[in-house]
């Protein structure tokens, strides 16, 4: 995953394409902070599943800036909130579908079994370890809330 993000920052930089160029940074920052961190604690560098993991807090982060400055009537501000968002979701999986996250929810309460909202804790486990990235965990919840009710 950083080879990947490397490459793509190169290619920015080739491109001289500015706003590229500065998320891709801001990508290599929050993974070299976590790094730092995590050295400091004595764990290892992070995994590609700890850099998707860094990758969705960016895109949630952005996605309530833009919402924020959307009301604050900073619509400029909100369009380089977006495009940021999308330069740094390149790099996620792609999101499954609401009738394959329906799917996969049944299975995990199938698999945990689950009878009501207290077993929600196992079910959300299972999926956070299965699907990293690929589900919006906020949306999730509420349908596996749903599910199990």
């Amino acid at each position: 995953m950083r080879a990947k993000i490397a490459l793509k920052l190169k290619e920015a930089q080739k491109n001289q394409d500015k706003e590229r160029i500065s998320t891709l940074r801001l990508i290599n920052a929050a993974i070299q902070d976590r790094d730092i961190a995590n050295r400091g604690a004595g764990k290892d560098p992070v995994s590609d599943e700890d850099i998707l993991q860094i990758l969705t807090k960016m895109v949630k982060q952005r996605e309530e800036s833009a919402k924020a400055f959307e009301d604050g009537g900073r619509a400029e501000l909100a369009a380089k909130e977006r495009s940021e968002i999308g330069i740094i979701k390149e790099f996620l999986p792609s999101q499954m579908d609401d009738a394959a996250v329906r799917g996969a929810i049944g299975e995990a309460i199938r698999e945990t079994g689950a009878e009501g909202v207290r077993d929600m804790g196992k079910v959300m486990a299972v999926l956070k370890e299965r699907y990293p990235g690929r589900i919006d965990f906020s949306k999730a919840s509420a349908t596996v809330k749903e599910m199990l009710a």
